[in-house]
């Protein structure tokens, strides 16, 4: 239920911000709230375009088709979320710590922002074709990368294995979004993650 409710809210945002959007990013958005909420198969072009206001043919104009939705929505985030990685690393050399920090603030205000498309990496991410399928797994290799790269310098002797484990545990902990109610306030559910993040991260790795 919390993955629809976000996604609608999603949907409503995009229609709410039509003046400061293109029409091409308000009927993206639409798409990605009804993709979240419904599941790929379960959303037709002809769906998109009345919850957009528009007819469903008319949505080519913008879109060659579901799949071409699908990866307008997901390739721009995972680019984002490497330069967005990679720039608050750059600003913190020699503080792997600081680094660590700035990185876990960075990933939650995104994954707190994006719900519905966190929705979709999860869950919809194999219906793409396969070049845009790699392009979107290499870019999310790299910034993981970035997180391994902190977590190596923060616990000297920790294998790079090791670290990619600690990683994606953190991300399926911030990730967490889609499922979360709205019984907590967005600024206090922020930090919660924040440190239940750092808190997982920074504990002792050393085999038991």
């Amino acid at each position: 239920m919390a993955v629809e409710q976000q996604a609608r809210g999603a949907a409503n945002g995009a229609t709410g911000a039509g003046r400061r959007r293109s029409r091409r990013d308000e009927i993206l958005e639409i798409a990605v709230g009804l993709f979240a909420a419904r599941g790929y198969h379960g959303v037709s072009m002809d769906d998109i375009g009345a919850a957009a206001g528009v007819t469903g043919p008319a949505l080519y104009h913008h879109f060659a088709g579901k799949e071409a939705m699908l990866a307008a929505a997901l390739i721009p985030v995972s680019e984002g979320l490497l330069a967005g990685g990679r720039e608050r690393a750059a600003n913190h050399p020699d503080d792997p710590r600081g680094t660590l920090e700035s990185l876990i603030d960075f990933h939650v205000e995104f994954a707190l922002a994006n719900p519905a498309v966190i929705a979709l990496h999860l869950h919809e991410l194999d219906r793409l074709p396969d070049e845009p399928r790699r392009r979107i797994r290499r870019l999310q290799r790299l910034y993981v990368e970035e997180w391994v790269t902190v977590l190596t310098a923060l616990h000297p002797g920790l294998p790079d294995g090791e670290a990619r484990v600690l990683a994606h545990a953190a991300f399926g902990l911030m990730n967490s979004t889609p499922f979360l109610g709205g019984e907590v306030d967005r600024r206090r559910r922020a930090e919660l993650l924040r440190a239940a993040t750092l808190a997982a991260l920074l504990a002792p790795t050393t085999p038991a």
